[in-house]
């Protein structure tokens, strides 16, 4: 049984910052990968950023590179995104993810959606212009 919970989306406006939070149980450290993915209205659900949970490589998606930061912290069972620089395209529920279908070594390893076994509900984050 793993359980997933996503909490600290919210509304901001443009330029504005939140931080995400995700309370994985069990452990962490049982997971090959963790990551973030986001789905807007009429699109497809796509990657954000993710870490090897193990080797804690990091990879991004290029449209937020530089303003987004995935982190984790595996004594307290949380994965964390800081959000920064926020866009109004960035507005969408995210979804906090993990699998234990393979242990990857870099971060880009983490990166393919149809290994996630296990997902949370999603957080709305919404940014107005």
């Amino acid at each position: 049984q793993v359980q997933l919970v996503e909490s600290g989306g919210g509304s901001v406006q443009a330029g504005g910052s939140l931080r995400l939070s995700c309370a994985a149980s069990p452990y962490t450290s049982r997971f090959g990968c963790m990551g973030w993915f986001r789905q807007a209205p009429g699109k497809e659900r796509e990657g954000v950023a993710f870490i090897s949970v193990g080797g804690g490589s990091i990879y991004y998606e290029d449209s937020v590179k530089g303003r987004f930061t995935i982190s984790q912290d595996i004594p307290k069972n949380t994965l964390n995104l800081q959000m920064n620089s926020l866009k109004p395209e960035d507005t969408a529920i995210y979804y906090c993810a993990a699998h234990s279908f393979r242990y990857c070594s870099s971060g880009s390893c983490c990166a393919s959606l149809a290994d996630y076994q296990y997902w949370g509900l999603g957080t709305q984050v919404t940014v107005s212009s």
